[in-house]
């Protein structure tokens, strides 16, 4: 069964000049017949435009059944969403523990470095020559 134009059109759903546009663009391809009419394959109209008719081999079971299927793989991923985040805040835990580990030991080091140079000369004695010239 053929479409004609406006059978097409209310197929699909759009207007008739939409159906015409898209067979002179060559999104559809349309024969004639003997009248000058364009006649359309169903199967070349629902390639490019989605049918709005119900499809007559579809099974509302199989949706059930994949609504289970899509609920049963977001809880599986909304586990591996809260395993990642715990994972994350942990990782930010020890981020925070180690810098504050590392402020206090550049505070005590600092310190530390301070009372040696207390503690140390730091001047170099001039050096004595061997071999005085001239005396």
């Amino acid at each position: 069964m053929r479409y004609t134009v406006a059978e097409a059109a209310k197929a699909i759903g759009k207007s008739k000049p939409t159906i015409l546009r898209a067979i002179r663009r060559g999104q559809i391809s349309a024969t004639r017949d003997d009248a000058g009419a364009f006649r359309i394959e169903p199967a070349e109209l629902h390639r490019v435009f989605p049918s709005l008719e119900p499809d007559a081999d579809h099974d509302p079971a199989e949706d059930t059944t994949r609504r289970d299927d899509l609920r049963q793989r977001l809880a599986v991923a909304e586990a591996r969403l809260a395993e990642t985040q715990e994972a994350v805040r942990t990782r930010d835990d020890v981020i925070r523990d180690l810098r504050a580990r590392l402020d206090t030991a550049t505070a005590q080091l600092g310190e530390a470095w301070q009372q040696v140079r207390l503690l140390t000369d730091r001047t170099i004695p001039p050096r004595r020559r061997w071999w005085h010239w001239g005396a």
